[in-house]
């Protein structure tokens, strides 16, 4: 995939100070201009474009609005400002995503925010023939244009995380020989990051582990996501992370028929915290962890330079130091303390440098015990 030049997105070190000095229930405010004064006050409006799944995904999609949500000051269930500052539009199918960005320019938004690397080949085009209208491009880091904001996550750290999660978990019940699952969405070089993080981490603990994988090729069918899960379980492996929309939320829907049943099994979530969508009798949950990629802060991001008067086109890649991703702690019951102070050790090494986490298939080749049958791109 063609990358553009560090020098024409904002450099790693900058993204990470604008980042690390907010907690994580802080707002990110783009900076000002030096030497300028604090713009006043103006309503932003916005479009937010997703994929068919839309922002019900419980994932990818929902987590942005989570962000939209926030800047405007609503809520998931009172959102009086939406169809007034803000909107959102599932699309589809891709022959729409054209078509879908162009109306949005057309009536002149703020910001117009597209969701997921599916839409950047048609946001470019778009982009390029409408050069004063504010492009937020989320998962993609080599659009080229003066009014495209790129936002990458460096999800290759946070699934490290949870491959580690798993790995420990199965340590920790004693599972001989455990096996391991992942499910993507659609093939693609993002999608790549996810799983060769998550084997990384798996192997760091479990050196000689087996892991299978699976593509589903689209981001709407948990049926066929059910489907494989239950074929993995039955066949003994012991843990699947998900990366794939709507569609990973079959592999949380079997794990919770199994673990109702009894059967030591588990589903890691992504992009959102996903333990809700894993109860199964009110209290126990069968999602172990999740890979948390804060794309509201994207979101947020993109609005207040906007705001602020500061958007540029740029490449803004949010990693574990800039709290970019993460895993998540919610399933007290299965993660112990000491299996979580054994993850956030690793965590603190990737920040600090000392483990390196291999990002692109022919890097994690090249490291110790690498299945050899990875076939993701």
């Amino acid at each position: 995939m063609k990358k553009i030049p560090a020098v024409a997105g904002m450099s790693l070190a900058l993204a990470l100070l604008l980042f690390v000095s907010c907690s994580k229930k802080d707002v990110p405010e783009a900076p000002a201009s030096p030497g300028q004064a604090a713009p006043a006050e103006k309503q932003i409006t916005m479009r937010l474009l997703t994929d068919g799944t839309g922002i019900d995904d419980k994932s990818f999609n929902a987590a942005a609005w989570r962000g939209i949500l926030r800047f405007y000051g609503d809520t998931w269930d009172s959102t009086p400002k939406r169809g007034v500052l803000y909107e959102v539009v599932a699309v589809q199918t891709q022959d729409m995503y054209t078509p879908s960005l162009r109306q949005a320019a057309d009536e002149k938004y703020d910001l117009i925010a597209a969701m997921g690397f599916d839409f950047a080949d048609a946001l470019g085009g778009v982009a390029a023939g409408t050069p004063d209208q504010n492009y937020l491009m989320v998962d993609v880091d080599w659009i080229d244009l003066p009014n495209v904001l790129n936002v990458a996550f460096a999800e290759h750290e946070g699934s490290y995380l949870v491959g580690l999660a798993a790995a420990l978990k199965a340590q920790a019940d004693g599972i001989a020989d455990p096996r391991f699952g992942f499910i993507g969405g659609i093939a693609d070089p993002t999608l790549t990051k996810f799983e060769i993080g998550y084997i990384q981490g798996i192997l760091s603990a479990l050196p000689n582990a087996k892991i299978v994988e699976y593509y589903a090729n689209d981001w709407g069918r948990p049926d066929l996501a059910k489907a494989q899960a239950k074929n993995w379980y039955d066949s003994g492996v012991y843990a699947i992370y998900s990366a794939a929309g709507g569609t990973g939320n079959g592999a949380i829907a079997q794990a919770k028929e199994y673990r109702l049943q009894g059967k030591n099994v588990w589903a890691i979530g992504v992009d959102s915290d996903q333990y809700e969508e894993g109860l199964y009798n009110n209290t126990d949950s069968a999602v172990l962890t999740s890979m948390l990629k804060r794309v509201e802060s994207a979101l947020l991001y993109a609005l207040n330079a906007v705001k602020n008067g500061t958007f540029k086109g740029q490449v803004v890649t949010l990693d574990l130091k800039a709290d970019g991703v993460d895993f998540a702690v919610t399933n007290t019951a299965a993660l112990s303390r000491d299996i979580v102070n054994k993850i956030e050790a690793e965590k603190a090494k990737i920040i600090a440098g000392t483990i390196k986490v291999a990002a692109t298939l022919e890097e994690a080749r090249a490291t110790p015990n690498f299945p050899a049958d990875i076939k993701a791109q």
